[in-house]
């Protein structure tokens, strides 16, 4: 009797520490393959290789154990055919798409989706790959149906949204799709799938930056495109010409973060509730957008699609840029960085950081004002983690 199994029961929790892991030669952790290229024993077995008769690795790009292992394991969680992963989750989504379409083809994609994306589909393909795109508002469902054409292949959303956390219909995205015979493709990194699995509704690839939540520790950089196997071929084959691979390391240690995956959202989930709700009763701050909040919007949306909120808060100071600088100035424990999905509480100013080349006069069109704030909370007391916001906001005129 196998006393440890890499197959799927189900369970996330069990999934999230045993599944994709082959236990070689008895090892509980599975071992980074830091090799390149792999040897055959004799002609005999390249034959078998190449006949497809007996696996084997050949090439670093090809094909890595420990990468395969990450893989395995991501597909389970997902409730996915097949995983792939990549060294960046920038890298999985552009190298998705450009294995999806051709020149002449034709993208619908919502209007708050991750911002690089969308430079990508707006500013990249259309002069360099001739693949034109229209862009629709986030939740209009008539507009997304109307702006798709002959030539459209495939439509691409997010949920939730950075950094105000808008809610997509799965559903209706779907819906769309599928009546207008079109490939449907959602970024799920700020979800991951603990709270929600497009997948199992009928989304044809997820999308997630395996450096956030899913590698939870900040020490990681990658991505992963999910989906059933015949869909992800033309991106596994586009993976094998162009490379985009993910590295030994980086996948063991994706490994090691997603034992305790299901323990740290759930802690995640409940400290971000937490802290919306404090933020939200403050006097020195304007609003609050978190899907677990009935004020946000979309919050009935979340409660149908979503298992959680996520661990993001984003809000609004009370005041102006002066008093939002003096806000994070004040900060101890929250600390001044970029992304999110790590044990630590990051925080960030979205004008300064992320919008710092637009003019003031782009970045309000795009409603990112001086005075937003968005916040990553980590896995500290939510009590810390509040007493030092409230820190931060006594500065606040």
């Amino acid at each position: 009797m196998t006393r440890f199994t890499d197959q799927r029961t189900g369970h996330m929790d069990t999934d999230a520490v045993h599944c994709g892991e082959r236990r070689w030669r008895g090892s509980v952790t599975t071992p980074i393959a830091f090799t390149s290229t792999f040897v055959f024993k004799d002609m005999e077995e390249v034959r078998a290789y190449g006949q497809g008769e007996t696996p084997h690795y050949e090439y670093g790009r090809y094909g890595n154990p420990t990468r395969e292992a990450g893989e395995r394991k991501l597909a389970a969680l997902e409730d996915a055919e097949r995983c792939l992963l990549f060294d960046t989750g920038m890298s999985a989504i552009t190298s998705s798409i450009m294995a999806l379409c051709k020149t002449g083809d034709h993208i619908v994609i919502t209007d708050d989706a991750y911002k690089q994306t969308l430079v990508f589909v707006t500013k990249v393909l259309p002069p360099k790959f001739g693949v034109t795109s229209t862009v629709v508002p986030m939740g209009d469902y008539q507009a997304m149906a109307d702006a798709i054409r002959p030539e459209t292949v495939l439509i691409v959303s997010e949920t939730p949204t950075n950094p105000y956390l808008n809610i997509a219909d799965i559903d209706e995205v779907v819906r769309i799709a599928r009546d207008r015979r079109v490939l449907s493709m959602i970024d799920s990194t700020f979800a991951t799938a603990y709270n929600q699995k497009p997948l199992t509704q009928g989304v044809d690839f997820v999308i997630t930056s395996a450096t956030k939540y899913i590698g939870g520790h900040n020490d990681l950089l990658g991505g992963a495109v999910l989906g059933k196997s015949d869909l992800l071929e033309p991106i596994h084959q586009w993976h094998r010409t162009t490379g985009g691979v993910i590295d030994s390391m980086s996948c063991y240690l994706l490994l090691r973060g997603l034992k305790t995956f299901t323990l740290r959202m759930a802690r995640l989930n409940s400290t971000a509730q937490m802290v919306a709700e404090f933020l939200e009763s403050h006097a020195k701050v304007r609003k609050v957008y978190y899907p677990g909040l009935p004020s946000h919007r979309h919050h009935e949306l979340a409660k149908r699609m979503m298992k959680g909120f996520g661990a993001v808060v984003t809000f609004e100071i009370n005041g102006d840029l002066r008093d939002t600088m003096a806000f994070f100035n004040e900060l101890r424990l929250c600390m001044l960085a970029p992304s999110f999905g790590g044990p630590e509480t990051l925080i960030t100013h979205p004008a300064g950081m992320s919008y710092y080349k637009e003019t003031r006069e782009e970045r309000y069109r795009l409603g990112i004002v001086d005075e937003l704030v968005r916040l990553s909370v980590g896995l500290e007391d939510p009590q810390d983690i509040i007493e030092d916001l409230d820190r931060g906001l006594s500065k606040v005129r």
